[in-house]
């Protein structure tokens, strides 16, 4: 009997055991490269873990936002500033830890938990060439408004939708007191900015801080040292009830979104848009270099 006892308590504990772990953690993931390689690292990161996961890559932003507050994605990766600004409506300036606060707290609202943020900021930025830099000891906004203010020659290269945006260029120019002429500014597609910067068709260009062309092309991104731009840290997001079924998740994620910044996700990046390496592969290697997988 005493025998019988302590076989049942041994299952009644395996079945706990079991039951604690959700039966699957389905994780998604926006529909361009950065978002694709995070979601698979995400995957391969949390299956090596030993969770059942299932991914759902190449999502609408909107669209994906929509399905975690359904329940239908579990946790993927989000922009704090993307929330803030598209899910939240608010408009007003908030510093980056103004931003990851209000959205943590909005968020909590509709069962969403924001883990730890990671470094990598994916927002807009001004970029030069590291020759032209060096030439000019322009490496911040701040020193840009000066060279514009001491009549120093430099061309600039934008998409027409921040030229024109009401939180774009103007006000841009504005916070730094500098003022550029129209004929010095070229408006284009975003994906011709990073080559004509490249080809030295212009000085100044505007990118995306983690976009994987600023490492491959040798840009630089000037410090926005007044704090302009919009942040928009990478986080990992997670339903409430997801946290409740997995207690044990928030810290492995947040383990893995302390591995990551700006020039680490520029790196994987530029292995999959200019080097053409499988997302897969760049995932799966940056999890083994971190002996993560």
């Amino acid at each position: 009997m005493k025998r019988m006892m302590m076989t049942l308590s041994g299952l009644a504990l395996a079945g706990a055991m079991t039951t604690a772990q959700a039966d699957e953690i389905v994780v998604g993931g926006k529909n361009f490269t950065e978002q694709q390689i995070l979601a698979s690292m995400t995957t391969q990161y949390l299956e090596g873990l030993g969770y059942d996961v299932e991914s759902r890559a190449g999502m609408g932003s909107a669209v994906l936002r929509q399905a975690q507050e359904n329940g239908q994605i579990d946790l993927y990766w989000e922009y704090t500033g993307t929330s803030l600004i598209n899910y939240n409506d608010v408009t007003e300036s908030l510093s980056p830890e103004e931003t990851y606060q209000r959205v943590k707290e909005l968020d909590a609202e509709k069962g969403l938990v924001w883990l730890e943020p990671s470094d990598a900021n994916n927002t807009y930025a001004l970029a030069m060439r590291e020759e032209t830099v060096e030439e000019t000891g322009i490496d911040s906004l701040s020193e840009l408004a000066r060279a514009v203010n001491d009549d120093e020659e430099l061309a600039f290269a934008m998409n027409a939708e921040f030229y024109a945006r009401e939180d774009g260029w103007r006000p841009l120019q504005q916070a730094y007191d500098f003022r550029v002429g129209r004929a010095d500014v070229k408006r284009m597609d975003s994906g011709l900015v990073y080559q004509a910067l490249r080809d030295g068709q212009v000085d100044v260009g505007l990118v995306f801080a983690t976009d994987g062309r600023i490492p491959a092309f040798d840009f630089q991104v000037l410090e926005d040292d007044q704090a302009f731009f919009p942040a928009y840290a990478l986080t990992p997001v997670v339903r409430e009830e997801t946290l409740e079924a997995n207690p044990e998740l928030a810290e492995q994620m947040n383990a893995l979104s302390s591995l990551l910044d700006d020039q680490t996700m520029a790196t994987l990046n530029a292995r999959v848009d200019v080097e053409r390496e499988t997302i897969e592969d760049v995932a799966q290697s940056f999890l083994e270099d971190n002996d993560l997988l």
